[in-house]
């Protein structure tokens, strides 16, 4: 997938994206078909590396990088490196500054988690007509900065549904509903590895179950070691290797004599 594919085919399918922090989920998600990966950017080689063929949109962590100067050099790094894209929740002026390296940039809307005092807390965002329609000029204002997408975080489905159709963003919906062009939802929690999951993620496997049974396993082995020593049940003779008799008889001969 290119961002000419995703632009193309805007509107005509979902596609589906998850964010991978291994090699192993990774090649996992390749293996299931995941059309999108979002990473943080110095994860780029490693998932790039086994997921050729996927898109990848790398994000540039705000604490991490501060100045533009910072920004920029870790955008090229990361393009450098196989992403497709830079997501950036941080200003206008820095999302135009991107695009006009010629990098394709993703923002950020809706309910961003860092800055969510300002709108009230974690809530979700454009249940009201008004507030909808400031979503929409943040919508085209991004636009109009160069972005080509946006992730769309914890937005009213029906606001975003009937947003999108005033903008030629690429929507990625994590919390707003089925209608963006990519849906996106946290890996440990398509797994299941999640104590309290949020509303908006649903459970596809049951990883919380087998890591809980893992690390019971994991202790109960540690004390059982630890009990076998100190009893002194383990090394036994079938972990243990001795001399030949002869050898042996060798060796405390000599003993003896020292």
């Amino acid at each position: 997938m290119t961002v000419a594919d995703f632009i193309g085919l805007r509107g005509t399918r979902r596609f589906t994206s998850t964010v991978p922090n291994t090699f192993e989920e990774a090649q996992a998600c390749a293996e299931a078909g995941i059309d999108h990966l979002s990473i943080w950017d110095e994860l780029t080689p490693t998932v790039r590396a086994v997921a050729p063929h996927i898109f990848i949109n790398a994000a540039l962590p705000m604490s991490q990088y501060v100045t533009k100067d910072e920004i920029l050099r870790a955008a090229m790094k990361a393009a450098e490196a196989g992403a497709d894209s830079i997501q950036t929740p941080r200003s206008l002026e820095v999302v135009e500054m991107l695009a006009k390296e010629g990098l394709s940039v993703q923002g950020h809307l809706g309910l961003i988690p860092r800055r969510s005092t300002q709108v009230g807390g974690l809530r979700i965002i454009g249940k009201t007509a008004k507030e909808a329609l400031t979503l929409l000029d943040q919508f085209r204002r991004l636009e109009d900065a160069g972005a080509f997408a946006v992730e769309v975080e914890c937005v009213a489905s029906d606001a975003l549904d009937a947003i999108r159709h005033h903008s030629n963003l690429v929507t990625h919906s994590i919390g707003a509903g089925p209608s963006a062009d990519v849906v996106l939802l946290y890996l440990e929690d398509i797994c299941g590895d999640v104590e309290s999951p949020p509303r908006h993620a649903r459970a596809f496997g049951d990883l919380l179950t087998i890591r809980k049974k893992l690390a019971s396993e994991r202790a109960k082995a540690l004390r059982e070691f630890r009990a076998a020593v100190v009893e002194g049940q383990f090394p036994g003779e079938e972990e243990s290797v001795k001399m030949s008799s002869r050898e042996f008889g060798l060796l405390k001969e000599a003993l003896d004599k020292h």
